[in-house]
Formats: structure tokens, sequence, C-alpha cells
């Protein structure tokens, strides 16, 4: 008989063709509905660049949270200039974060319409202008009705900003892309208020039209070298019109309901309490109080810097959930004792600390975000809901600290703070993680 040779088989190739990644949907329902076989990305510790896409928002991030420095201290100064009351002066600043939270769920239904690059345009457009204009004011009621309009135009480019990294980022670098838009804005938020006190020689309006300006410039940034392939609806490989994510869908998956604990947790004690209570506490504890406060706000800054470092990339490779438990677990003890310190050694110190258990959640959260979602997918109202809980969080963490501070004292105040992180972290204990090369059932099969 006639045996013809048969060609040698690559083994090499088939396992390079036939890669799948499988989740036993028995063992994890979360994942039913997403059965279909997906192509093994390449391991997180290949070198995986990241896209010059990623690289233009961090590019506009560092110039929106540069203009912004400028303005933020002044606000409400500028208010009082108009003869009003400190209660009126301080609703110039919760007006802002209001209509933030009021319109998130509009953003998100526009993104999901119009696309990313076009609502963050929009919005970076908008809060420019508006931003501009408060400069002109001749009236309270102007900076008022302007404030809200520049809260519409940044909670468009905030979840819209979001939603172009979850569709840009590498899934095994979604950490690091994460983790250096976070640092772009850090950067921009301490060199901001140095420059605009530099420039206060200037008097309270000129920083409103370089703020203006800033924007403008973030904006023909993003114009000019973002792909309008960014733009509308999400498509996957073969060119199919993708379905959007509801909310109703994520909210099945433990992982997104986590991260919105954990979001409204870093809202309340990162982005409301430390900027709002701090100064007050400083204020009743230490001499000279407000130099103290901006110390051990710089300090935090410091802190965070430095975890953004490193945990990006820690979460590409060891996992989501480490970094997100270990983080919030550091801020929430840390931010917790910030109220039992009676020595500015000791409030340095821990401030710090707590600003690096922050960096190294964040980014991680945020990557879990765009594993829920997916590249080829849109998800703006997921993405709306998560940028609502942290807002709400930043907004009420104030209000009921505040409260607390005056009844009770600073201890107990910041010992709820401690308990809204520890509440957080304990909840993620029960959230999937979400990095695909560390889920349980994750295997590789050769055809």
């Amino acid at each position: 008989m006639n045996f013809r040779k048969q060609p040698k088989k690559n083994i090499a190739q088939d396992l390079a063709d036939d890669q799948l990644t499988h989740i036993d949907l028995d063992e994890h329902p979360e994942a039913r509905g997403r059965e279909k076989a997906v192509e093994a990305q390449p391991e997180p510790g290949d070198k995986v660049r990241i896209p010059t896409e990623i690289w233009v928002l961090v590019v506009a991030a560092f110039i929106i949270a540069l203009g912004f420095g400028l303005v933020a201290p002044i606000i409400p100064q500028f208010a009082r200039s108009f003869d009003v009351s400190l209660a009126a002066a301080g609703a110039v600043v919760s007006v802002f974060s209001a209509s933030r939270l009021l319109f998130a769920p509009v953003s998100g239904r526009l993104v999901d319409k119009l696309g990313s690059r076009k609502v963050y345009l929009t919005g970076l457009l908008t809060v420019a202008v508006t931003t501009a204009a408060v400069g002109l004011s001749t009236e309270y009621w102007n900076i008022l009705a302007l404030r809200f309009l520049a809260g519409v135009g940044s909670t468009m480019f905030t979840v819209s900003a979001m939603g172009l990294i979850v569709r840009l980022s590498p899934p095994t670098i979604r950490g690091r892309c994460s983790s250096i838009y976070a640092s772009a804005f850090l950067i921009g938020n301490v060199i901001g208020p140095v420059v605009g006190a530099a420039l206060s020689v200037l008097g309270l309006r000129i920083p409103f039209f370089i703020y203006g300006a800033c924007l403008g410039v973030a904006s023909f940034v993003v114009w000019w070298r973002m792909p309008v392939l960014s733009s509308g609806p999400a498509v996957n490989a073969d060119g199919v019109v993708q379905k959007t994510m509801r909310f109703a869908e994520a909210v099945k998956d433990s992982a997104y309901r986590c991260a919105l604990v954990g979001g409204f947790a870093n809202g309340w004690l990162n982005l409301g309490v430390r900027v709002a209570a701090l100064p007050l506490f400083t204020a009743a504890v230490f001499n000279k109080g407000g130099a103290v406060a901006g110390l051990a706000m710089a300090t935090f800054a410091a802190g965070n810097a430095i975890a953004l470092q490193f945990s990006g990339r820690l979460a590409d490779t060891m996992g989501r959930k480490p970094l997100i438990l270990s983080g919030l677990l550091v801020n929430a003890i840390f931010t917790g004792g910030i109220g039992l310190v009676n020595d500015m050694t000791a409030l340095l110190i821990v401030s710090a600390i707590a600003g690096a258990g922050a960096g190294m959640f964040n980014p991680a959260q945020q990557a879990v975000l765009a594993d829920v979602i997916g590249n080829e997918r849109s998800g703006g109202k997921v993405l709306a809901n998560f940028q609502m809980a942290q807002d709400l969080g930043s907004i009420t963490g104030p209000i009921v600290v505040g409260f607390l501070a005056q009844t009770y004292g600073f201890r107990l105040a910041y010992l709820v703070c401690a308990g809204i992180g520890l509440v957080a972290m304990v909840s993620w204990t029960f959230g999937r993680e979400t990095l695909a090369s560390k889920q349980p059932g994750y295997r590789v099969d050769a055809a």
C-alpha cells in the first residue's frame, strides 16, 4: 500500500490560532449570557503599548485639571465679592455638584446615542464657555446659573471620558491606562493652585478666562488627535453594531454592584470629606489651620501619586480585587485616623497613607467597569450610574460629617467615614474578580 506522508503539524501555531478563554457557567452563573468564547488576549506580562488615543485623553485631563486648579480656590471668594452671605457663596460650589448629579443619566444616554467623542467635546466646550463667562458676571445669579451649566458640561465630558477609556484601553493594560489618566488629573490639580497663587495679582476674574482658554486647548487637542472612529455606535471586530449594555444588565454582575458601593465610598471619603471637612478639622485643632490643611492635602496627593505608579500594573497582573480590597482598607482606616490625631506630623503621615490607599483601589475599580462593559459595547448609562454614585457620596459625605462633627465632635465624624470605607471593602469580598486570567475556571484549550 502507498501511504502518503502527512505534513508535520505545527503545534505552536495551532495553539496560537485556537486559544480560547472559557468560563465554567455552572460555577459562575454571572457569566451566563456571555457564553461565547473569545480569543485569548496576550498575558498581562506581555509588552502592550498604551494607545495614542489614551495619551490624548491623558494630555487633555492634565490641561483640564490644571485650569480647574486655578479657579477652584477662588470661586467662593469671587461670589462673596458680590456682597452675599457665606451660605450663598457655598451654594455656588453646591450647584455645580448638584447639576452633575442630576444630569448624569442624560449624559449616559447621550454617550450611547451620539458616541463618546462628540459628547466629550460638547461637554468640554460647554464648560469652557460658561467658565469664561463667569469672569464677565455682573450679578450673583449670573455666577449661580453659569456654574449650573458648567456642571452639566462637566458630567458630559466626565462620563464620556470614562466611555472612551473603556473602549480604547487594551484589556490586559486597563489598570495602567486608568492609573495614567488619574495621574494626569492629580498632577494638574496639584500644579493648578500653585500657578493660581502666582496669578493672584491679576485679580479674581482673569483665572476664569485662563481656565476657559485651557479647556479650549484641551478641546482642540481631542478634536485633532482623537479619531472619529471612537464616536458613534460600538462595533465588534467583524463590523457588527453591538447592543448597548443597559444598567439592568450590568447591575446583575456582582462586580458592578460592588463598584457602585466603592464609588460612593470614594466620593464620600476622598472627593467630599477630604476637601470640605479637613479644613474645618484643622482649624479646630491646630494653629494656622489653613496652612496645615493645605499641607495635609498635599501629602494626600503625594501618597496618591506614589501609589498610582504601581497600582495599575498590579491590577493588570495580580487581579482587580486584591488592589481594591487592600486600597479600601488602607484608605478607610487612615481616613478614620485623621479624627484621632492632634499632632501635625501624625496628621501628615495618616493623610499620605490614606492617599496611597485611594491610589491603590481607584485604577483597579475603573478597570472593573471596563471589564464589565468590554471594548466592543457602549455602556453610557452604566458609567453614568457609577458617576452618580460617586457624586452622591461627595455631596452627602460633607453634610453628614459636618453635622456629626458639630454635634458629637470630629472623632466620631471621621470614624463614620472609616465605617463607610469598610462597608465598601466588605462588599467587595463578595464581588467577582473581573481580570480574565485570574477568574476561576479560566483555561486555555488547544484544538
